[in-house]
């Protein structure tokens, strides 16, 4: 089957779809810059992005530059400029919606690794940017929404460094025992190919939806970790024409973000 479309393409409509409008979500570097700029062109307008340096509400020029999370044009119009301490503290106070993460590992109970891989510490066999303000995301966020390519190495039984929290070991009460305050936690993670939510009762990773033209079991073929199956799995539109030029011509024509991913 042939498509219009990159894996990237397919994260960020994917994601951008679960923003609503009049809320405010803590935006991390990279993809979920570009995530944020969609939605707010397509049905969220009045989304307010924070960003950990201390920008509230902008609204970001484009085309997007690549690793300008501070710079002028990424906080154009910003209602407010406060500073890193503020932002965690708003999100400590429940004041923040969504937060949208990047991340190279997710394991069953939705921790997030985004620092190493390996399991020594100070000789990992390879090293990442790791947390900035990744840990408080997951940690104080209503709904934490993870975006990562799909290949069934980063699904892992336990991730090799916890980066971000999200249920722990999946008992009762662990994020609270932990101190972080009830109904905080990992939302979704969305994939170039599905998406996933967590049981309620046990906590654990659940595939929710498939990308049209594909199954439950391809989405899950390879894994090590095998999370639950939702009694209905949703079908998930591909991106549309709009979202498409919307991505290309206006947020990043140079495809630095968009052009990840074979079609």
């Amino acid at each position: 089957m042939t498509r219009d479309y990159t894996d990237a393409e397919v994260m960020i409509t994917l994601c951008a779809r679960l923003l609503e409008d009049q809320k405010i979500a803590f935006i991390g570097f990279g993809m979920p810059q570009v995530v944020a700029m969609l939605a707010q062109r397509l049905h969220a307008p009045q989304l307010v992005q924070v960003f950990e340096f201390g920008a509230i509400g902008p609204t970001p020029l484009t085309p997007f530059v690549r690793n300008t999370m501070g710079g002028s044009a990424n906080c154009y119009r910003s209602l407010a400029w406060t500073n890193m301490n503020t932002i965690f503290a708003q999100a400590q106070l429940g004041l923040v919606d969504y937060g949208v993460l990047g991340a190279t590992q997710v394991d069953l109970y939705g921790n997030v690794n985004s620092t190493m891989l390996g399991e020594d510490y100070a000789r990992p066999k390879r090293r990442f940017p790791g947390s900035g303000g990744a840990n408080e995301v997951t940690s104080y966020c209503w709904k934490t929404i993870i975006v990562m390519m799909h290949e069934a190495r980063r699904f892992v039984p336990r991730v090799d460094f916890i980066t971000s929290p999200g249920y722990l070991d999946g008992t009762p009460g662990a994020r609270e025992r932990a101190g972080l305050p009830a109904g905080t936690g990992p939302w979704r993670v969305v994939t170039s190919k599905a998406l996933f939510g967590f049981d309620d009762a046990t906590k654990k990773l659940t595939l929710t939806g498939v990308l049209e033209g594909l199954t439950p079991e391809a989405v899950l073929e390879g894994m090590e970790m095998k999370p639950l199956i939702a009694e209905r799995v949703e079908l998930l539109a591909p991106p549309t024409s709009e979202e498409l030029r919307i991505l290309r011509e206006e947020i990043d024509p140079a495809r630095t973000i968009t052009g990840r991913g074979a079609k």
